[in-house]
């Protein structure tokens, strides 16, 4: 029982790895800058990787690809906030069912685009107050991406469930868990 407990980590540490690859390379190469920081699908990568693997393995991918873009990109101030914002937006999905596009999942997108859109906002009014704004000057700052934050998860959300349907279709749960 104990190997197979230890293979099955290692499985999930080469998985994490692989996923957070993807959501860096979605997130530091696929984006659009904006006012404080980028849009970017790499979110649905880390949507995909909360509907496949544990809760834990899930955190630590979308906190190391999203992270690192942040870092990567030149956008080093983000990157604790990034952190955090992304591993709660794992949070709002479950690995548990059989099918990677499930009713909890569907709903997931949308807590996802919440947490997103809240944490950005709250951090981007955070940093600016820290930066020497004014508070309306940071409030007003932060609500300019807003709408920004909102695309970045409907476009997320739309390829997590594209790609979600498409690996539904091969059962790749079955396949990773074999």
């Amino acid at each position: 029982m104990k190997r197979e407990k230890i293979q099955e980590n290692i499985k999930n540490m080469a998985i994490t790895a692989m996923f957070a690859a993807m959501v860096y390379v979605l997130t530091a190469f696929v984006h659009i800058p904006t006012h404080q920081g980028y849009v970017h699908v790499g979110d649905g990568i880390i949507y995909l990787s909360a509907a496949i693997l544990p809760m834990p393995y899930a955190m630590a991918a979308s906190a190391i690809g999203a992270g690192l873009s942040d870092y990567m990109s030149g956008y080093a101030m983000w990157v604790v906030p990034t952190v955090i914002i992304k591993a709660l937006t794992v949070m709002a999905f479950t690995n548990k069912e059989k099918r990677i596009v499930n009713k909890r999942n569907m709903f997931g997108v949308i807590g996802a685009g919440l947490i997103c859109v809240g944490g950005y906002y709250t951090m981007g009014v955070l940093i600016a107050i820290m930066s020497g704004s004014d508070i309306s000057a940071a409030f007003g700052g932060a609500v300019a991406d807003i709408i920004t934050n909102i695309i970045q998860s409907l476009a997320s959300g739309i390829l997590f469930v594209v790609m979600g349907l498409s690996l539904d279709k091969i059962n790749i749960k079955r396949i990773i868990r074999a």
